[in-house]
This record gives C-alpha cells, sequence and structure tokens, in this order.
C-alpha cells in the first residue's frame, strides 16, 4: 500500500482530516480540544499541506480556527499553517476576514467553487477541511477523490460526524494505511461512476 505523504498521481481533491475513533471530528461544542491534547502528535499534515493548492472548510471550522487560536489578531498563525494558499470558506453569514490571508467567503453550489479553486490550485490538490457536511456536497457532485483520516486515540459518543453520507464500500478503496505514534492515517480512493 501507497505511503500516505506521497503525492497522488494527478491533482486531487482530498478530505484530509482527524478523527475520532468513533467517527467525530469535532465534540458536542464543535471543539478540536479532545485532538489538541493528545500525545505524541500526528505529523502527517506538513507533508500532506505541501501538495494543496487551495483549501475549502465550512464556517464552523473557520470560525473554530478564528475563535481558539485568536487567529483575527494574530495573522501570522495563519499565514504560518497555511502560506499565501488560497481558501475559500462556506457561509451565509458574513464574517470577519484574516488580515493578508487570501480567503474567499461563499455560500451555495459546491460546483462553480471547485471548478474556481481548481484553476488557483493548478497541478496541485485541493484540500477538503471540513466540516463533514460541507465534504458530503462535494461528494455528492462526484467532486471527491480521496478521503485521509487520522484515527485519534479517543472516543467522543457524539459530536459532529465525520461524513454525514453513506459511501459504499464499492465507492471507496483503499489505498494506504501507516501507523504514526498513537494515531493510526487510513487512506481511501473514492471511485466515481
Amino acid at each position: 500500500m501507497a505511503h500516505l505523504t506521497q503525492p497522488p498521481a494527478g491533482p486531487r481533491t482530498t478530505y484530509y482530516t482527524a478523527t475520532s475513533i468513533d467517527g467525530f471530528i469535532a465534540d458536542p461544542d464543535n471543539s478540536l480540544d479532545w485532538l489538541l491534547g493528545i500525545e505524541g502528535g500526528d505529523d502527517t499534515f506538513a507533508p500532506f499541506f505541501k501538495h494543496v493548492g487551495a483549501f475549502a472548510m465550512g464556517s464552523t471550522t473557520y470560525e473554530w480556527v478564528l475563535n481558539h487560536e485568536n487567529v483575527g489578531e494574530q495573522p501570522s498563525k495563519w499565514r504560518k499553517w497555511y502560506g499565501h494558499t488560497p481558501c475559500w470558506v462556506f457561509t451565509h453569514r458574513d464574517l470577519p476576514g484574516v488580515p493578508g490571508a487570501d480567503i474567499t467567503f461563499v455560500h451555495g453550489d459546491v460546483r462553480p467553487v471547485h471548478e474556481a479553486m481548481t484553476r488557483a490550485a493548478g497541478k496541485r490538490n485541493i484540500w477538503l477541511v471540513g466540516g463533514g457536511a460541507l465534504v458530503g456536497a462535494f461528494a455528492d457532485e462526484g467532486l471527491l477523490d480521496e478521503i485521509v483520516l487520522t484515527v485519534a486515540p479517543v472516543t467522543l459518543g457524539a459530536g459532529a460526524p465525520l461524513l454525514p453520507r453513506r459511501l459504499a464500500s464499492g465507492v471507496l478503496e483503499l489505498t494506504g494505511v501507516e501507523a504514526n505514534g498513537p494515531f493510526v492515517s487510513l487512506s481511501y480512493a473514492v471511485r466515481r461512476s
């Protein structure tokens, strides 16, 4: 099986996220504190992100980053994590931007946004940060190529589901498994019909 940090052949649209063992990407308060406190943290993000040319996230994820990390007042954090990579945030509300960051606020159909992201990314990959409902909208349109999960050694019992859609086993092909300290990374190709 392929090593997870190797770039896939050709530009891909990838849902790359951390999940609890029981399939939640955030706790019932939409927090990621459960993930940040795990010792021996995951080190797959930097190798993954160096192949990303554009990314998208939902408003709940964006607001968590803004509020939890105080990025509005410390925009250097955004640049440290994401550089100048363009980001699209899906929202129906007016949200504050991050000074100096290339962020576009959008709503509605994911297809034209994906086209804009593809142009911006060039030969690099598109990262779908989350949440799961947003990624599900891309999957519904046949715009999801890959799911890369970092499974954390924790259960939450409730929270934001990994992907609130049914993707049958015939749609998902396991392409990689890798132990990473206390985490396990799983990679699945999404077959298009």
